[in-house]
């Protein structure tokens, strides 16, 4: 059985109905955060190089405000991503934990 993915706002974690596709005008109609920013790409990771695994994109300076970038993708999650960043967060805290 497939999982149910869902879009959500970046900054305030609101759903955003993905019937139509995300415009460069369009914001979040809790938080008012842009939408089509990179922190809410699929291909967004801080730890890449230019923080995008989409290397043909070209740099964009602020991460939180609405860019032309070709490469957007909006990123979904599902019920499970934020179980599995807990465990990953517990696991790493009781390898560091002092004693």
């Amino acid at each position: 059985m497939e999982e149910e993915r869902k879009y959500v706002c970046w900054k305030c974690q609101t759903e955003i109905d993905q019937t139509v596709k995300v415009s460069r005008q369009d914001s979040c109609p809790v938080c008012d955060a842009d939408l089509r920013v990179c922190k809410n790409c699929r291909f967004w990771d801080p730890s890449y190089h230019n923080e995008c695994r989409e290397n043909s994109s070209y740099y964009i300076r602020d991460r939180e405000k609405a860019n032309f970038c070709g490469a957007f993708e909006l990123r979904s999650v599902s019920p499970d991503d934020r179980l599995e960043a807990d465990d990953a967060r517990a696991k790493l805290e009781a390898l560091f934990k002092k004693k």
